[in-house]
């Protein structure tokens, strides 16, 4: 019974409904102080931007009058040719604004369509012509073209040829074959061609100039590129004036 009171009693004693209220806190705190701003301070100076305008116009009026007299140079001087639409059996299919152009053809049920660049690099055409970059004939420029050979058009089969234009020839650098729907995006491309055997090179060689992927295509690219060059300049040209005038 002693020790039942014993317990009872420390209960009572340790309740919380017994223990002193707790102290009320004051969450009162000081408010920040806010930064006051001048008229005079330099961020809002009226003169400064007003300097910061005329700043601008000057650069826009030096940047619009440089833009008008390349572009009159470009269209007066030496204008570039309008795209033509046909090579021998080639569909030509310009994109304008683009790096690329199409050309499409047709050799017997094949259907054969080649993805060709602009101006992709230049590799120097004599040994001292890196100190002589200046000129533009020390320089061998180069244009890569990727040709699909379908046989017919509802064929998901593709014999695929990588190559390289230079100005006055045509090199296969891969041959793979691949299907539409199963195009990766890292493939095997294969040896590089001119590790293959002369034996399997020339055949291939042969297939390629037999639908007209030769030297003489690769002489009209460049002359084709040369221009598809001036136009987009020029077109580039005139899309930075309209933004630079608005």
């Amino acid at each position: 019974m002693v020790r039942f009171l014993q317990h009872a009693r420390r209960a009572l004693l340790f309740s919380p409904s017994l223990r002193s209220p707790p102290r009320p806190v004051s969450f009162v705190t000081t408010p920040p102080t806010l930064p006051s701003f001048s008229p005079s301070c330099p961020s809002l100076s009226p003169a400064r931007s007003y300097i910061s305008e005329m700043r601008w116009s000057a650069f826009q009026e030096n940047l619009l009058r440089i833009l008008r007299t390349e572009i009159d140079y470009e269209v007066d001087v030496r204008p570039p040719q309008e795209p033509v639409k046909w090579f021998k059996y080639f569909e030509v299919e310009d994109r304008p604004g683009e790096q690329w152009i199409t050309l499409k053809s047709k050799y017997g049920e094949e259907e054969i369509k080649a993805d060709v660049t602009m101006f992709d690099y230049a590799v120097p055409t004599t040994v001292d012509a890196k100190v002589k970059e200046s000129d533009g004939e020390t320089m061998r420029l180069h244009i890569s073209l990727v040709v699909d050979v379908r046989k017919g058009v509802e064929s998901d089969a593709v014999l695929q040829f990588i190559c390289s234009a230079w100005p006055d020839a045509l090199e296969i650098q891969h041959v793979r074959a691949v299907k539409d729907d199963h195009r990766i995006s890292c493939p095997f491309m294969g040896p590089r061609f001119k590790n293959l055997e002369e034996e399997l090179q020339r055949p291939l060689l042969e297939y390629l100039e037999e639908r007209s992927v030769d030297a003489e295509l690769a002489v009209f690219l460049h002359q084709y590129m040369m221009d598809k060059d001036r136009r987009e300049f020029v077109r580039w040209m005139g899309n930075v004036k309209s933004y630079v005038e608005k």
